[in-house]
């Protein structure tokens, strides 16, 4: 049985409503009673996470911001902490202002936006569960590159969206890639791409939670679906794909299990426990 269960969240071991099925929150209990330490591995900040899985008392560690950060919850510890330097980040933003799409950047455990490009989110998000999320967890500023320059800010990640189909958002990360080669620049989301430090990776921030826990890598399993999820799909000892995963998960995977609306996740959870 693996000691360690790292479970991505945004269509994953959340349906593609954003909610956690009265099915995933069995298994969830059962895993963790049997001494699984059962840990949100997402993209989203702590405070961005459903309070459902925040309240849960079994979940004792987070990794978070593609792996930017892994925290224990109880003690608000940080275990790992992987941030874009101000200058970078700057440039990056510079950059994205060059292309077609309105961006946002996540510091300190919140989101932050400039206030034009706030105003124009409805045109970008069209899903209202993310636009509900975009209004509740961003605050706006002036100007966001400013903001970054006048308080010395390291961001935790760079969070665009385009106002176009999943194809121009392909090419629009090909392109932001081969700028800032080393950075790390995934999806997870229909349109969004979200910029990291090259150290901030899912996989990795697994590595350091099972270190600090010493667990062997051979005793962890991780869940996903989409290219933020892919380094821990890899580096876990099981790597477990949603049905509804992108190619690059479905071919890295060990298994694939069912999809986010079919309560795959616990599928999965219940077959390694």
């Amino acid at each position: 049985m693996k000691k360690i269960i790292a479970i991505d969240l945004d269509d994953t071991l959340l349906d593609s409503n954003k909610e956690l099925s009265a099915g995933n929150l069995a298994i969830l209990k059962e895993a963790a009673s049997a001494g699984v330490q059962i840990v949100p591995a997402t993209g989203r900040f702590y405070k961005g996470i459903p309070e459902v899985i925040r309240d849960l008392p079994f979940i004792n560690y987070a990794i978070t911001v593609n792996g930017a950060t892994v925290l224990n919850i109880h003690t608000g510890e940080t275990l790992y902490e992987a941030c874009i330097a101000p200058e970078e980040a700057v440039e990056i933003m510079e950059f994205l202002d060059t292309l077609p799409l309105i961006y946002d950047c996540y510091y300190d455990g919140w989101g932050y936006i400039t206030a034009s490009m706030m105003e124009q989110v409805p045109e970008f998000i069209t899903s209202k569960a993310l636009l509900k999320m975009m209004y509740d967890l961003r605050t706006p500023v002036d100007d966001l590159k400013s903001w970054i320059r006048e308080g010395s800010r390291s961001p935790q990640k760079i969070m665009s969206f385009t106002r176009n189909s999943t194809e121009y958002r392909d090419e629009a990360i090909r392109i932001i890639a081969d700028r800032f080669p080393g950075f790390r620049v995934t999806t997870s989301q229909p349109t969004n791409i979200e910029v990291n430090s090259p150290r901030a990776d899912k996989g990795l921030a697994l590595r350091s939670l099972a270190e600090a826990l010493n667990v062997d890598m051979e005793d962890t399993a991780a869940i996903g679906d989409g290219l933020n999820d892919l380094s821990m799909i890899r580096m876990a000892g099981t790597g477990i794909a949603m049905a509804n995963s992108c190619r690059e998960v479905l071919e890295a995977a060990d298994v694939i299990t069912g999809d986010c609306d079919s309560d795959g996740a616990g599928e999965a959870i219940r077959k390694l426990i």
